[in-house]
């Protein structure tokens, strides 16, 4: 027999799904789920006796403990498991968002050319995708395609949205060492956050490494600038509210390719090396504007 999920029990196993996913399989507590969805984690807890009796949830004990999803839940909700799944992007009005994955795309209107839509079912929190929001989607695993539009409507039971399509595009072999800018702008590590945050204005740049004796050490984002002013950080170092996090790669990798690492190592920079030396950086949106610069927003 098949089961039948309150749409509050489906919010909770989507959300554990996807907190899952981008733990690496690390147990997912309660009040996580309660977040991601925006409901009390008493009312989590108390739903999760119940997906836990239907077999679609398993507690993990101790201290580090929490939930995870069985096989009977992938299954349940036609999902990719997690030891198969590849995660793929989805960008909102120019925003990343981490915590949700493209599952499926599907093309319902082929037969109506002159309706191009699709349906996109995706994994995290649907709510955060609203009507006449920009969205793009990819690049997809395989044939690495990117799928632009706007959002028309959303089906919450189901976790899809609706979109009318404007674009999609193939992305091209070129390697990154065509698209990266050169010299690399940097941020030193001692320098004031209000210096930093003067020179990404004047480059009309949204980030930048940031070096420490020669070495790169971190990120500094027009984000980090927004948190240091909510806490009163201006006057601080840019080594106290950079991200501690870079990732390298070399010249030769193709678009495709570098943004798949910018998904899996969560970053949107890149710093580009020859022969293992430095000599340029490329972002997200630097390979957003080449494919589709109506959908890029500022660039570095």
């Amino acid at each position: 027999m098949e089961l039948e999920l309150t749409q509050i029990q489906k919010d909770i196993l989507y959300a554990l799904v996807t907190i899952y996913k981008n733990k690496g399989g690390g147990s997912v507590k309660g009040e996580e789920i309660a977040e991601l969805i925006n409901r009390n984690p008493g009312t989590v807890r108390n739903q999760m006796q119940a997906l836990r009796s239907l077999g679609l949830v398993e507690g993990v004990p101790g201290p580090k403990g929490g939930y995870r999803p069985t096989s009977k839940a992938y299954e349940l909700l036609s999902i990719t498991s997690y030891e198969e799944s590849v995660k793929v992007p989805v960008v909102v009005n120019g925003e990343p968002q981490d915590d949700l994955s493209a599952e499926e795309i599907d093309f319902p209107t082929l037969s109506h050319p002159k309706v191009c839509q699709a349906r996109i079912r995706i994994i995290g929190n649907i709510r955060k995708v609203s009507p006449n929001d920009r969205i793009v989607v990819g690049p997809t695993p395989v044939n690495e395609l990117m799928v632009f539009g706007k959002v028309v409507g959303r089906d919450d039971t189901e976790n899809t949205v609706v979109i009318d399509i404007e674009k999609i595009v193939a992305l091209p072999k070129e390697t990154v060492g065509e698209y990266m800018s050169t010299p690399i702008h940097t941020a030193n590590a001692e320098d004031l956050v209000e210096s930093a945050a003067k020179e990404l204005a004047e480059r009309g740049i949204y980030c930048m490494p940031v070096v420490k004796e020669k070495e790169f050490v971190g990120i500094f984002t027009l984000d980090h600038v927004a948190e240091a002013i909510k806490k009163g950080k201006l006057k601080g170092r840019v080594e106290e509210v950079m991200r501690p996090k870079i990732v390298s790669v070399e010249k030769d990798i193709t678009l495709g390719e570098a943004l798949r690492i910018m998904n899996d190592e969560n970053v949107r920079i890149l710093v580009v090396k020859s022969e293992g030396k430095p000599v340029g950086v490329i972002t997200d949106q630097k390979i957003l504007r080449q494919i589709a610069p109506e959908h890029a927003k500022t660039s570095i």
